[in-house]
């Protein structure tokens, strides 16, 4: 989805000028912005809480981030399925839970954090580890949780 674009009217007895077409970018991309963010909010917030809650040892495996992340893109291998499968969504549900809950519960900024401080504390392999280990755990569930979600919709359907 992208911003109205100006379009070129011709005015008599003025040089070419450009108009905005009378929807605004709060007409138009507002309301999905708004979302983003109040969804962001809330998977930030998600997140935060899980930190708290489960915080990781100083010099230990980030398990915390781990499995965030590796729920996060279960659960987005689920949502994909009930909206494109199972749900006519409205137009909005897309960027408030996909992009902004699930894009703020998880961190792919953190893990990277997370892979940095472990070289520098002369842990090089663990932070491999952590990394192929993220890779494969959250490709696997998002694939996983999608199959299940899709067989367990088709299973309904009979």
């Amino acid at each position: 989805m992208t911003a109205p674009r100006p379009e070129r009217v011709e005015e008599p007895g003025a040089s070419v000028r450009m108009s905005v077409r009378t929807a605004s970018l709060w007409q138009g991309q507002g309301p999905v912005v708004a979302m983003v963010a109040l969804g962001g909010a809330i998977g930030a917030t998600t997140r935060y809480g899980a930190a708290r809650l489960w915080p990781a040892e100083t010099a230990g495996f980030p398990w915390t981030t781990f499995w965030v992340n590796v729920l996060g893109c279960a659960v987005m291998g689920v949502f994909m399925v009930l909206i494109t499968d199972v749900w006519a969504a409205h137009r909005l549900v897309r960027p408030f839970f996909g992009t902004g809950v699930l894009g703020g519960f998880t961190t792919f900024s953190t893990y990277v954090v997370d892979i940095q401080k472990l070289v520098d504390e002369g842990r090089p392999w663990t932070g491999f580890g952590y990394l192929v280990a993220t890779l494969f755990a959250a490709l696997a569930a998002v694939w996983l949780a999608g199959a299940a979600a899709r067989r367990t919709v088709a299973g309904r359907r009979r």
